[in-house]
């Protein structure tokens, strides 16, 4: 891996947007949306409110994979990143170590329709790629989340995986999920 998020020179910004590691103070600025029921439908928690949103987002392993995506002062939605070692066999593991990201998004409802999510998440994998050195991107969602995938074939990911009835959704039941990725040779950024 090239560089660790701590030595990546904040913010990162992008035509529109400014990205940038979040703080506890942003988290209630975040919750009008991770609140909202339309957004949590497909997100992996929901809280039933700002102090139960706050005492999970703001756990210090969950904070450090989480970045707020602004505006202007706006806070216009977030991104998780999480490096993570890829699969290897035992005696090449260490190769394998900080080498992917997973990646997500989720953004206020307000700001939805004028690109911002896709112009954030790209600004991610450059960022993976580029200031990171990792070798892939992965990103998974429910298959019924069709937003969430086409958003991801738009950023040039690849399909890898139609899981069947693997994924439980707390109000649908058992649901089909998708996973998808992106090499860093494949990458037009």
């Amino acid at each position: 891996m090239g560089a660790s998020l701590e030595q990546i020179s904040w913010p990162l910004r992008t035509e529109r947007l400014t990205i940038r590691p979040a703080t506890r103070e942003d988290l209630p600025r975040m919750w009008p949306y991770r609140g909202d029921d339309a957004v949590i439908a497909w997100m992996t928690s929901r809280s039933d409110s700002l102090e139960a949103f706050v005492a999970h987002l703001g756990r210090p392993p969950m904070l450090a994979k989480t970045l707020v995506v602004q505006s202007g002062e706006e806070l216009v939605g977030d991104l998780f990143l999480a490096v993570e070692d890829a699969w290897a066999q035992l005696d090449v593991r260490e190769q394998a170590a900080a080498t992917q990201a997973e990646i997500g998004w989720c953004l206020h409802p307000a700001h939805t329709g004028r690109g911002y999510a896709r112009e954030a998440a790209r600004a991610l994998i450059g960022l993976c790629f580029a200031d990171l050195g990792l070798r892939r991107v992965v990103s998974n969602c429910f298959a019924a989340n069709e937003a969430s995938w086409r958003m991801m074939e738009d950023l040039g990911m690849r399909r890898e995986a139609h899981t069947v009835e693997d994924s439980l959704h707390r109000e649908l039941g058992w649901q089909d999920g998708y996973s998808y990725a992106l090499l860093r040779r494949e990458w037009k950024g």
